[in-house]
């Protein structure tokens, strides 16, 4: 009987660094008009053709933003993009180009980086941005991701943190917690997995919250939907650490306070029920859990017969004087709350 021979792995050294990042980009095309010089020179050229220009940036850190005993590296590359772009979103602007840095061991083959960039070549086809530059380094603690998104939006449509005023609806897309409860999936069958290697992981019907934490979408489409029901919010944030702490960064930014409906928290049957299962407060899940990139803006309220029942949106709550505070209106009574920030932090001790 023949062995099963194991397919040969490159190591990095073999190709260099400008060999490497020639390597991982050369199936990389430009698809933005103002992006006029690419991937090949010393910088990028963008032509922000009239427009105010966007920029932000994440670091992904192995061991403290993911775990790759159970993270697929093409998932992790298609997530590291979509962060960033979600954040352009939510200043309302339309994502064009994104700058690619990786700081990686030498456990791992050029193959290995492969799979990463066959993730960000995806979410680059699936939002049409480019990718014009970036640097890879040698490290000696795991993997390291950072993520420069760049967007344009003319002046008038920018949407910033500190525009709510008092008594202007809060209003959130799609639905909360699932990418927490997916979270919980993955953490426990990890654990049974390090417990007894032989033991299968137990995820079938649990599809809907694994893709709202492994390959999470930005709302970019959002901003088309709003323009078509002439719409501009007034203040907008993406909910990446937790619906709780979103809130209190709007208030601290527009000062004002907010009365949010526990009742109104849009929620997915899937995440409620597996958050029964871990016996946890699924509103909680939604409050604290973050990761949803979900957009949460406010909107004057002349504007709210626009939206309602619109499926892409929920309005819940709105906002009142800052001396007021931040509350949450208990399910079922008009039992006050306080809204405090327990969500993700990279510096809170674990």
């Amino acid at each position: 009987m023949l062995e099963d021979k194991k397919p040969q792995l490159t190591p990095i050294s073999e190709l260099g660094e400008f060999g490497l990042i020639k390597h991982l980009t050369e199936n990389f095309s430009i698809k933005n008009s103002s992006t006029e010089r690419s991937i090949g020179d010393d910088a990028a050229i963008i032509n922000p053709e009239g427009k105010k220009v966007v920029i932000t940036s994440d670091v992904l850190a192995e061991g403290v933003h993911f775990n790759l005993g159970y993270v697929p590296l093409k998932h992790l590359g298609y997530k590291a993009v979509v962060v960033n772009l979600s954040d352009i979103a939510a200043m309302n602007a339309v994502p064009t180009q994104i700058l690619v840095s990786m700081a990686v061991s030498n456990r791992f083959p050029v193959e290995a980086l492969d799979e990463i960039y066959d993730g960000i070549y995806r979410a680059c086809e699936k939002y049409n941005v480019d990718l014009v530059g970036g640097d890879t380094t040698s490290s000696t603690s795991g993997l390291v991701i950072t993520i420069t998104a760049i967007g344009l939006e003319n002046s008038e449509n920018l949407v910033t943190r500190n525009g709510a005023k008092t008594n202007d609806l809060l209003v959130v897309t799609g639905d909360l917690g699932g990418a927490y409860m997916g979270l919980q999936i993955l953490e426990r069958e990890h654990s049974v997995y390090l417990a007894n290697p032989n033991m299968q992981p137990e995820m079938e019907g649990y599809d809907y919250i694994l893709e709202r934490q492994l390959k999470p979408e930005a709302r970019t489409d959002i901003k088309k939907t709003l323009e078509e029901l002439d719409i501009k919010p007034t203040s907008m944030i993406d909910v990446s650490d937790g619906l709780a702490s979103e809130i209190l960064h709007l208030s601290d930014q527009s000062k004002v306070g907010f009365r949010l409906y526990e009742e109104k928290i849009p929620l997915d049957t899937l995440t409620i029920t597996t958050a029964d299962e871990f016996n946890l407060n699924p509103a909680m899940c939604a409050l604290s859990g973050g990761e949803d990139y979900e957009l949460l803006f406010t909107i004057s309220p002349n504007d709210y017969e626009k939206l309602r029942n619109h499926p892409d949106f929920t309005v819940i709550g709105h906002a009142v004087d800052l001396e007021q505070g931040n509350f949450m209106v208990l399910r079922g009574s008009n039992e006050l709350a306080q809204i405090t920030a327990q969500g993700w932090d990279a510096f809170l001790k674990k």
